[in-house]
């Protein structure tokens, strides 16, 4: 799948297995598991905005209601890529 006007990075696609970072959010020590891709896309996201990931993590977990921690942050980085953002520096969307 391709998004509009974003094709993906050239060379092989990356290895499907999970990492796991330990944060801190709301005070409380988690671990988050996600794809080499997704952490790669969150960091991307975080520096656009002048954050920390752990500060933009924090942000998406204050929103994300029931959802799994792991999921929300899927899917805002989806949303992000519909959108563009990341793409270039100084973005400064409202959470998706």
């Amino acid at each position: 799948m391709s998004l509009p006007g974003r094709d993906p990075p050239p060379g092989p696609l990356p290895e499907g297995g999970l990492l796991k970072r330990s944060l801190v959010i709301a005070g409380h020590r988690t671990s988050v598991s996600l794809e080499a891709p997704f952490w790669e896309a969150l960091r991307q996201i975080a520096a656009a905005r002048d954050l920390s990931v752990q500060s933009l993590v924090g942000r998406i977990d204050a929103e994300r209601g029931e959802q799994n921690l792991s999921s929300a942050i899927r899917v805002f980085v989806l949303r992000a890529a519909w959108t563009g953002e990341g793409a270039t520096a100084g973005s400064r969307a409202a959470l998706p």
